[in-house]
């Protein structure tokens, strides 16, 4: 693990500082309710979950990883498993218990209520990491652990450990893969916004008080807050990479989960202004190669797709890149968990040219990098997220819109290059160190 991702003490940041807040969070039946109404979300697991029934579910032991306000479980029981674990660290579990008990209860007065459920769940009132759990090895894990950009509040960690600790050989986690997209996006509105937030303590002369000293501090905050909110995907200046960066839950390392490195190469459709780096992601649900007949279900918070409480995320530049259609730009995004329960993330863009090369992620920005006017390197803290709902998908015909309402320039002649990049970066010995694509 790299050192980047150790805290002073040399040890991997822990959550137990932001834990108290987030479970008092999912400890309200509004949180859950908001998750519960998205239904792209819910309807996405109850249709992995009842199409895999026969051979990931019927007659199986289950864990509920994290399991809210039990809906997961209870999909599972329709599923026909013999026994779900539903495990719930926060006081949202007594609420689940009451479901769980009033199913199990056999006075008239609750006779039908939910009878399906009775004697099938076991609600357990802990973090999945305690030790001592009374839970035996299950044959199917499920878990709803995601968060903005898939990765942020660090409940990946604890489905990983269920994973290491409770799932048999050969068993089934839903969900089973995560892919992260990321994309250059231009709105100028946005960042000439953001812009002027800064610009409050560029005033010298508030009341008779010079507030000039914090002005870069005040930038450097307002553009490492990741903007949540769904975006018009016509400001996308180049695709995502095909399929994305691939997060594989069968097989990724809590180490790897803790501290990674995304490449990308784009090139872009449009001449224009790249003011930030878009990002979202998509959910799989597949049994492993030994189940067969398997039928594999895919989620995705596409800017394009329907609507998720998750949205998309964006990632304003401090300074905006100019880039002709047809140029590749090529980087790489590096997530490193922190205390917060989440990740601060670094990123850098390159025009190519040819002859630059891009700097190590693993290494601190050398100030001889501010001299290279095709290169843009920030830093962001997942945890500290604005809000922009500015944007509202219109129904009926599009074709009204041109690309230059959003300054958005086409070519004269079609492209006719593509450029793909593998879902790994490599750091070749024959290479002199450089970080290559």
């Amino acid at each position: 693990m790299s050192n980047a991702s150790l805290n002073a003490n040399g040890k991997v940041p822990s959550t137990e500082g932001r834990d108290p807040a987030y479970f008092s969070y999912y400890a309200m039946l509004q949180h859950q309710q908001n998750m519960l109404q998205d239904t792209v979300r819910t309807s996405t697991y109850r249709s992995a979950i009842l199409l895999n029934g026969p051979v990931c579910f019927h007659d199986k032991l289950v864990l509920d990883v994290g399991a809210g306000s039990g809906i997961l479980s209870y999909f599972a029981v329709q599923a026909g498993a013999r026994k779900v674990y539903a495990v719930e660290a926060s006081n949202m579990a007594e609420k689940m218990k009451k479901i769980v008990d009033a199913a199990n209860a056999s006075g008239s007065e609750v006779l039908g209520k939910n009878a399906f459920l009775k004697d099938k769940i076991e609600v357990v009132q802990a973090k999945i990491e305690q030790q001592n759990l009374p839970i035996p090895q299950v044959d199917t894990i499920i878990s709803e652990p995601i968060g903005v950009l898939l990765i942020h509040e660090r409940m990946l960690e604890s489905y990983l450990y269920a994973r290491d600790h409770y799932l048999k050989p050969g068993g089934t986690l839903f969900p089973s893969t995560g892919s992260i997209f990321l994309a250059p996006f231009t709105d100028a509105g946005l960042w000439s916004e953001t812009m002027g937030k800064a610009r409050f303590w560029e005033q010298q002369s508030f009341y008779g008080v010079d507030l000039t000293a914090v002005y870069a501090d005040a930038k450097d905050e307002m553009f490492g807050m990741p903007v949540v909110g769904g975006f018009d995907p016509r400001t996308l200046i180049a695709p995502a990479n095909p399929g994305g960066y691939i997060v594989d839950f069968y097989t990724i390392t809590l180490e790897e989960l803790r501290d990674f490195t995304i490449p990308f190469i784009w090139q872009a459709s449009y001449t224009g202004i790249i003011h930030g780096i878009a990002g979202w992601f998509d959910l799989q649900f597949s049994p492993p190669a030994t189940i067969q007949n398997g039928n594999p279900i895919t989620m995705t918070t596409n800017p394009t797709a329907e609507r998720t409480h998750w949205q998309q995320v964006r990632f304003l530049l401090k300074e905006p890149l100019a880039v002709n259609a047809g140029q590749t730009i090529q980087g790489w995004m590096r997530c490193v968990v922190n205390e917060m329960r989440s990740y601060t993330i670094e990123a850098e863009l390159l025009l190519n040219d040819g002859t630059s090369q891009l700097s190590d992620p693993l290494s601190s920005p050398s100030p001889i990098l501010n001299l290279d006017y095709n290169r843009r390197r920030n830093k962001w803290r997942l945890h500290e997220q604005t809000y922009n709902y500015s944007y509202y998908p219109q129904s009926g015909n599009d074709s009204i819109f041109r690309p230059e309402y959003s300054c958005l320039y086409e070519p004269e002649q079609p492209l006719d290059v593509t450029v793909v990049v593998e879902n790994n970066l490599l750091d070749d010995a024959t290479n002199n160190g450089q970080f290559v694509l």
